[in-house]
């Protein structure tokens, strides 16, 4: 049976809508770093881009976990303490425990899953709203890392070259490290995931209609969780980056970062109320984040004026969702 006109027309209202929207985040961030290349001579250099492009790592790499999490129609906010709990324990399992380079952060990693899984678990079995729950579970993570860690950092002497994980060269003769080759891998990894998988598919549909998905017959509490348990798992990764980054597992932080990351998200056209977004618009969002941040500092900016800037950029790109929720 062929697509009725009306739907297909719609259907491409709709894909041009999402183009234009992404056109114009790219085109707020080649903005922006046109401004800061004008106020500072320093700005446009390849090792201030290296460091634009580490500083993007972890919060892009989070913005990409929960940009899943979103598109269903749901919030992570876990996400921040959580990356912070998977790096203490990566302190544990590599400085407490033995383990070897390889199994540590193997383990990190699926200690986010876990946790994501317990969140997935929250909202989609037992019906918490997935405010509530992920509030929960990063009141719940951050306490885990101070009493976990005894509220001082944990180092790795047994692992010198854990910190080789983020902060490698790859390419002789530069600066480009390990970390963000890891960055680009994951965005390859997730666009894939959304566009050419079931998962994706599931997401999208969830998002936009949850009734009629599950009417449809498709177990909509099972592909929640496995939705968060899979943002669970780019914390992980996340918290071990972080970590390998700061030489060292800090057991306090993470405040914060969840807003960064799910503001990456929103300005990248992702759409709070589900069933809208894009890896691409994602990774716009996170580099407008990072450069954002780091111009801000360049051009000698206080630390309290740039998260005064950077508030109102979370509050500008929550306020274009509802106009675009409106227009739609």
């Amino acid at each position: 049976m062929s697509t009725p006109a009306p739907a297909r027309t719609s259907s491409l209202f709709s894909l041009a809508r999402n183009s234009l929207q992404q056109l114009l985040a790219f085109a707020s961030l080649i903005a922006i770093v046109i401004v800061f290349s004008i106020l500072s001579p320093h700005f446009f250099t390849a090792n201030n881009i290296v460091s634009v492009l580490t500083a993007a790592t972890v919060t892009g790499i989070l913005a990409l976990g929960t940009t899943f999490v979103i598109i269903t129609g749901g919030i992570d906010l876990s996400i921040g303490t959580g990356m912070i709990l998977c790096g203490v324990m990566t302190g544990v399992f590599l400085t407490y425990w033995g383990w070897p380079l390889w199994a540590g952060v193997l383990g990190a990693v699926i200690f986010g899953g876990i946790i994501g899984f317990i969140n997935g678990f929250n909202v989609s079995i037992l019906g918490i709203p997935p405010f509530i729950a992920t509030l929960g579970m990063m009141l719940i993570a951050s306490g885990l890392s101070l009493v976990i860690s005894g509220t001082k950092p944990i180092y790795f002497p047994n692992h010198p070259d854990f910190q080789s994980i983020m902060n490698l060269s790859i390419l002789p003769g530069t600066r480009f490290p390990l970390g963000v080759a890891v960055f680009i891998a994951v965005i390859i990894v997730s666009a894939i995931i959304l566009s050419k998988t079931i998962v994706g598919r599931y997401a999208f549909s969830i998002g936009s209609n949850e009734a009629a998905t599950e009417l449809s017959g498709v177990n909509v509490r099972k592909w929640k969780i496995i939705i968060y348990t899979l943002s669970g798992l780019f914390v992980g990764l996340a918290g071990v980056l972080s970590a390998s980054r700061l030489s060292s597992a800090q057991p306090t932080g993470g405040m914060g970062l969840e807003l960064e990351a799910i503001a990456a998200v929103v300005i990248g056209g992702t759409s709070l109320q589900g069933g809208k977004g894009s890896i691409v618009g994602t990774v716009i969002g996170a580099l407008i984040m990072a450069v954002l941040t780091n111009g801000l500092r360049i051009i000698s900016v206080p630390q309290e004026w740039q998260s005064v800037a950077v508030g109102c950029v979370i509050l500008i790109a929550v306020y274009l969702d509802m106009l675009r929720r409106r227009s739609a």
